[in-house]
């Protein structure tokens, strides 16, 4: 069992190199991306990234998490791993071609998507490159150091070409076409690479249905989710313009990096649950769940009030005065990272491994209902406030109805979760920290003060309380550091 220790490890390390790396892309880019495209220019390529990612979604059929759970069971055995990765890549490339049917009707018979049909065409081209790239093998073999090299390979080449391209708000075009090449490019080479692992031969013994159960159900868990996680952009554009999708983005922005940071951790022990469920090792499988949720809450508790306070600094800095419209709908969405972080380890690392993707569907549905409820009645009025506070809903009966499954396997490990304790460090470091602002400092010092002293002080004092996580954490970066530089 040591060995496995190790590995989720080494593996959480590699993922949160690749979650500082999408953190520190958009941190350089986009700063410099929203001062020159402006609100319209972001607006325009955000409304599409929306759009594609609905024909995507249908291309995918469910297969990004489904595929890593049926990788994870099959990934000692080459031959059955080898049909496994054939039958879901197949169904991937066949429904790829339905997407591309579906968006060409739409391009041509949708008078919105008329101006701008050559971004929507341009930004397509992520749903055959997110076929062939079989993320979800690499997945599930857990290869996560090869992942991140890759990513962040791509991602830096993108760095390159952004600030080598991207002069005038007129290279919109350009900016979205990048965006594909820094989240898609690496595609080619899964595809190549894949090779060390599965056989590129037909191994015979075909059957696409097998997976048709699994498969719809995660497929309708992916409808539901990007339902409520984009449909706030599409109907913001729909209903309102380029230039409020522009604002609500920047918001959106900020708080997609730091879900995937506040996520890291989950991702990386998706397959392990469901190698540990297989087994029937369940004691293993609970340990490791509450410790994915002491996590997510350890870093999201202090990283939403952070960053609700400091709202206005934050938008200053990564975007610039045109966004400042974005500071109210950025204060309402903050607390999703809590929500999202909690649910994405009751839902994706508890509820999916034991086969219980029904009840996932069932809190999906309900929070895109509530999404399209909340954003009818409040953007007119509102605009970007109200599908922020229309995410916040959602998200909150997501969790709601997660729980309530799985009251009572959590009532037993509860107490072992510190949130008192996380929420009183939490308001030390925000009293702390506060005071820099009546300083006037610049909007990058203040911000550089303001983060040492709050995540200074939230440290200490939980330090001094003993919380065994940060413990834990300590020691698995003194092991990482050893390991890269030995006899130090």
């Amino acid at each position: 069992m040591a060995g496995n220790q190790v590995s989720i490890k080494k593996n959480f390390v590699m993922n949160v190199i690749l979650t500082m790396s999408s953190f520190i892309f958009p941190l350089i880019t986009f700063p410099y991306v929203s001062r020159v495209l402006l609100p319209v220019g972001t607006g325009k390529v955000q409304f599409a990234t929306s759009l594609i990612t609905y024909f995507n979604i249908f291309a995918q059929l469910g297969i990004p998490i489904y595929g890593v759970r049926a990788v994870a069971k099959v990934r000692d055995d080459r031959k059955e791993l080898t049909r496994t990765a054939h039958e879901l890549l197949m169904i991937n490339l066949i429904m790829s071609v339905f997407a591309y049917i579906a968006l060409t009707i739409a391009l041509l018979t949708v008078n919105k998507l008329q101006d701008e049909r050559t971004l929507y065409i341009l930004m397509s081209s992520n749903i055959l490159l997110s076929a062939i790239g079989m993320e979800w093998l690499y997945k599930g073999l857990e290869k996560y150091t090869y992942i991140t090299v890759v990513s962040i390979i791509f991602k830096f080449l993108a760095l390159i070409f952004m600030f080598m391209f991207i002069h005038v708000q007129q290279d919109y075009l350009i900016y979205g076409a990048i965006a594909v090449f820094a989240a898609a490019g690496s595609s080619i080479v899964n595809l190549i690479y894949a090779r060390k692992y599965i056989d590129m031969k037909p191994v015979g013994g075909y059957s696409l249905m097998r997976h048709k159960n699994a498969i719809l159900t995660f497929f309708a868990m992916a409808c539901a989710t990007t339902i409520y996680t984009n449909l706030d952009t599409l109907m913001l554009g729909f209903m309102k313009d380029d230039w409020e999708v522009g604002i609500y983005n920047a918001s959106v922005k900020i708080k997609t990096i730091l879900v995937s940071v506040v996520t890291s951790l989950g991702a990386v022990l998706l397959p392990r649950a469901s190698y540990y469920v297989e087994q029937n090792n369940m004691a293993e499988f609970r340990r490791i769940g509450i410790k994915a949720l002491t996590f997510v809450l350890l870093v999201s508790i202090p990283v939403t009030v952070y960053f609700m306070l400091y709202a206005r600094e934050t938008i200053l800095f990564i975007s610039g005065e045109a966004f400042l419209p974005s500071v109210a709908s950025m204060r309402w969405i903050m607390p999703t990272l809590i929500l999202i972080g909690i649910t994405n380890i009751l839902g994706i690392q508890i509820l999916v491994p034991l086969g219980k993707e029904n009840i996932v569907l069932q809190s999906e549905i309900i929070g895109a209902v509530t999404d399209l409820i909340v954003n009818a009645m409040l953007i007119p009025g509102m605009g970007s406030v109200g599908v922020a506070i229309g995410t916040l809903a959602a998200e909150f009966l997501v969790l709601v109805w997660q729980t309530k499954a799985l009251w009572n396997e959590l009532k037993q490990d509860a107490g072992k979760i510190h949130i008192i304790r996380f929420l009183g460090s939490t308001v030390t470091a925000a009293a702390a920290s506060v005071g820099i602002l009546f300083l006037h400092k610049g909007v990058f010092l203040t911000l550089l003060l303001t983060a040492l002293i709050f995540f200074g002080v939230y440290y200490l004092v939980l330090r001094i309380q003993k919380e065994p996580m940060i413990d834990e954490i300590e020691k698995s970066m003194y092991s990482v550091y050893h390991r890269f530089f030995p006899g130090r």
